[in-house]
């Protein structure tokens, strides 16, 4: 048998070897080119708005109006006031790998949202696209449509100075794409959240958004330095309750700068959707700088609750490698430790700057639940229903005869004139339920005034022996006592930790820990940063480390489990986090058990003292949960409640 027979053979599938096939080797369509390229950059109508929104803050742009219709799939359009192109730009544009925003050819060198051409003729090979465009200054504009991938010849068109794309029927070429996407009101959510992320970025300039009954984000553009215009952005795209309460960050290390605001620990939700990062003005989810974020306010929350953060990285383009994702959402530091450390640095010292400061939505959900209906109602049946603080000056039928018993004076209390019947000359009291304790051995009335001063004021009561009631100058302030000396204790073991090392427990037989190779070099390259933390551990072999010493305040330990769980830390992050979180667990769980219990009674002495105490203590306005420790209502706050207001 001839060569040329074997291969007809192998082509039929007949010969020795039963249903092996010879496939020969082709050169793909365009058009399916630009589907596949199509289906790793646009899987969705939001990532088509983010890649055209992307071009058109690259072309200089101030003002950037979004449309879309049944969530993007029947139609998307992107209007921009940019540089726009000339008829022969336009042609390039819908051509693959062509761009004007890599001059120097240059992969590296990469100062754009985007470089790659294949955007606009990927979204026209799943759509039916048009293209309209006007240079500022030229008399004439041009259009230029995409049908599935086939490109029709540009004609002149009405179009003023700047840039309009058209996308209709998305994914009509790929039907099977369509199967995939969800509710229009999904896929709006997702271009919302697209837009909101680039806006944080480019406060100078406008974003719309509508769909076919609403105008869904409108931000005009900021205006003032950086930082004052960043502000007004995040306060439009996040709420005011994130503005209210935002720590302003600004650091710079070995040529990497690190700016924005994140929230203080009691502004927390319970997932990371609020966290937005960027780097070189590029919105990106990056697993190191949301663990960096997660190591910065470990100490203040619980491993389930989240803060809301805006933070800014820049840094040469050349430390940083944003290609390693198809819609560019990843990136890839050069010095990914300097990064980590810089954002874990910056951000720890602006939470210790804000001292005990909570946060003003502590005293809103606080006066929220003085509302009526806010809660299970538990008065009488005829006091429910038309009654509101706003229709106040009219009181429900029965109202004033229920209450008039308690406006009456006591029986035979008659107060002698002149006698000094305020809080600070009553006597010890306690109900029958322990439930108060005006504090024995008040303080003078002049040294009451003079403690009204400090930022938490004068203890006045406790209640429930587990709430310390304060007066300051301009309202109240209701203390949590264990979860307030919960905090001190913590600090104060963390300080002592700082000072005198981690004490190690050296362990009666060196244990044998078997592991993968590339865990090993990982462990026993940080074995001095690990030595430091109380945990001392050698190369035993290719697979294995000997540990002979642990943290003694780990106590009974799983060595293997540690070491297995610090292995993939470091790989994940570079950082030996799992080590401390452990021992700052630990740290919390003593000063939880060694803190003031709820239910022990303090006189005023005591409750002064714990006051103190926190506003010298950082992070003292939560508890190592995150929880906040007191709520501050101001005494305007206290009179609308009571409509004096």
């Amino acid at each position: 048998m001839t060569t040329a027979d074997q291969d007809i053979n192998l082509t039929t599938g007949q010969g020795a070897e039963e249903g092996l096939q010879r496939r020969v080797l082709r050169r793909l369509p365009n058009t399916l080119v630009n589907q596949i390229a199509a289906g790793e950059v646009i899987e969705r109508p939001a990532a088509a708005v983010k890649e055209l929104v992307e071009n058109a803050i690259d072309a200089g742009a101030r003002h950037i109006d979004v449309v879309m219709r049944d969530g993007g799939r029947a139609f998307l359009s992107v209007v921009d006031d940019g540089c726009g192109m000339t008829a022969e730009e336009l042609m390039l544009a819908v051509e693959r790998h062509a761009t004007s925003k890599l001059p120097a050819d240059d992969l590296v060198d990469i100062r754009t949202l985007g470089f790659r051409g294949e955007a606009l003729p990927s979204i026209g090979a799943v759509s039916r696209m048009t293209v309209s465009s006007r240079p500022p200054g030229s008399e004439e504009g041009w259009s230029l449509s995409v049908e599935g991938g086939s490109v029709l010849p540009a004609v002149p068109a009405a179009q003023a100075p700047g840039t309009r794309i058209e996308v209709r029927e998305l994914f009509y070429a790929t039907p099977a794409r369509l199967k995939f996407l969800k509710t229009a009101r999904t896929e709006i959510n997702h271009a919302q959240d697209a837009i909101n992320r680039l806006a944080m970025a480019h406060p100078e300039i406008g974003f719309t958004l509508s769909d076919e009954n609403r105008r869904i984000i409108r931000l005009a553009p900021a205006s003032g330095d950086l930082f004052e215009s960043r502000l007004k952005r995040l306060s439009a795209a996040m709420g005011h309750e994130f503005s209210d309460n935002a720590l302003p960050i600004e650091a710079e290390r070995e040529g990497v700068r690190l700016s924005g605001y994140i929230g203080l620990p009691t502004l927390n939700r319970g997932n990371a959707q609020h966290q937005y990062l960027f780097v070189n003005g590029r919105p990106v989810r990056d697993k190191l700088l949301h663990g960096a974020v997660r190591g910065a306010y470990q100490d203040f929350l619980a491993r389930d609750r989240h803060p809301l953060v805006a933070l800014f990285v820049d840094l040469p383009a050349e430390m940083v490698d944003v290609n390693v994702h198809p819609a560019k959402t990843e990136v890839r530091f050069r010095e990914a430790g300097l990064v980590r450390g810089l954002i874990v640095g910056a951000c720890k010292h602006a939470l210790a700057a804000a001292g005990h400061r909570a946060s003003t939505t502590v005293a809103s959900a606080a006066l929220g639940s003085f509302t009526p209906g806010a809660g299970v109602s538990t008065a009488p049946r005829q006091f429910q229903g038309n009654y509101s603080w706003q229709g106040a000056g009219r009181l429900p039928s029965g109202m004033s005869e229920a209450v008039s018993g308690y406006h009456a004076p006591l029986p035979g209390f008659d107060a002698a004139p002149g006698a000094n019947t305020s809080p600070q000359a009553m006597p010890d009291y306690e109900g029958q339920d322990g439930a108060a304790n005006f504090g024995g051995g008040a303080a003078s009335t002049a040294e009451q005034e003079g403690l009204e001063a400090y930022p938490l004021g004068a203890a006045r009561a406790q209640l429930h022996g587990t709430y310390v009631i304060a007066q300051t100058r301009n309202g109240i302030v209701i203390v949590d006592q264990h979860a307030a000396h919960e905090r001190l204790v913590y600090e104060r073991m963390k300080e002592q930790l700082e000072k005198t090392g981690v004490a190690r427990q050296m362990l009666l037989i060196p244990e044998v820990i078997e592991l993968e190779e590339t865990a090993v070099e990982r462990l026993t390259a940080r074995a001095e940063e690990l030595a430091e933390l109380g945990l001392h551990l050698e190369a035993f072999g290719p697979g294995a480390v000997v540990v002979r010493e642990v943290p003694a305040l780990l106590g009974e330990v799983d060595v293997r489990g540690l070491l297995r769980d610090l292995a993939d830390e470091l790989a994940e992050l570079g950082e030996a986090l799992a080590l401390r979180e452990k021992l700052e667990h630990v740290c919390g769980t003593m000063a939880c058990h060694g803190s003031v219990r709820a239910g022990r009674k303090l006189n005023g002495e005591e409750m002064n003292a714990l006051l103190r105490q926190m506003e010298a203590t950082p992070h003292s306005g939560q508890c190592n949960h995150g929880r906040p420790t007191y709520v501050e209502l101001q005494l305007a706050d206290i009179e609308k409640l009571f409509g004096r207001r």
